[in-house]
């Protein structure tokens, strides 16, 4: 028993030898390749700064020593910086990808906009609508417009007194009246057709009426000439 024992611990031994062995020979193996891919890498390095030396030289370009000591120092320095900056990018880049989907979908809604504009008759009416601006731009100089603004106040307040109900209805029944009188068949009338005219109770009425309103007229102008 005691020989069967120390063999197999001769056995154990030389297996375990035998991995220390392998493992020893894969280290080697491992250093050879790494020996050899830097040495490789050597070679190529060296081809290319050969390269960028002549390419250089070429362009006339001058390297400083100092120059690129001093940039490998502030690029090192500035490491945090530089991997800020690249976070920034990756981001950007992320929110960038989320909102192609969104903004592709807002230049379809615009599209689609536009053409429900243009088939309604919206875009041609602009575009025509653009001549009156054309016509009052080349009629009107810029002392004209200066002076509009100075008077838009009185004007406003004018047209805001003209589009009163009253004064619509005004206006529309003196448009009425206008419009269905024949001009080409108007009579004439002497003087003394006139004076029976304005006997007539609607000749009295209008004369009343105009003799009313340039009374108030006059009257108005004589306040604003006081008040100045």
């Amino acid at each position: 028993m005691t020989e069967i024992n120390i063999q197999n611990q001769v056995d154990e031994i030389n297996r375990k030898l035998d991995l220390v062995l392998e493992e020893v020979y894969a280290q080697k193996q491992s250093r050879e390749s790494v020996n050899d891919l830097m040495s490789d890498m050597s070679i190529i390095g060296k081809d290319v700064f050969q390269n960028a030396v002549i390419q250089l030289d070429k362009a006339g370009v001058e390297i400083d020593s100092e120059t690129i000591g001093s940039i490998g120092i502030r690029l090192l320095n500035n490491l945090d910086n530089i991997n800020m900056m690249l976070e920034m990018m990756e981001s950007i880049t992320d929110f960038a990808k989320d909102a192609a989907p969104i903004a592709h979908q807002v230049g379809l809604d615009a599209v689609n906009t536009f053409n429900d504009l243009d088939q309604k008759g919206y875009i041609n009416f602009f575009k025509e609508f653009t001549k009156v601006f054309d016509n009052i731009v080349n009629h009107f100089t810029v002392d004209d417009i200066r002076e509009l603004a100075d008077k838009i106040v009185p004007i406003l307040e004018i047209v805001k007194e003209i589009t009163q109900p009253d004064m619509l209805d005004a206006v529309h029944n003196a448009v009425v009246v206008y419009k269905n009188l024949e001009t080409d068949e108007i009579p004439e009338y002497s003087i003394w057709k006139m004076l029976r005219e304005m006997n007539s109770p609607e000749m009295k009425k209008g004369m009343g009426f105009m003799m009313t309103f340039l009374k108030n007229l006059t009257e108005q102008q004589l306040k604003k000439n006081k008040n100045k």
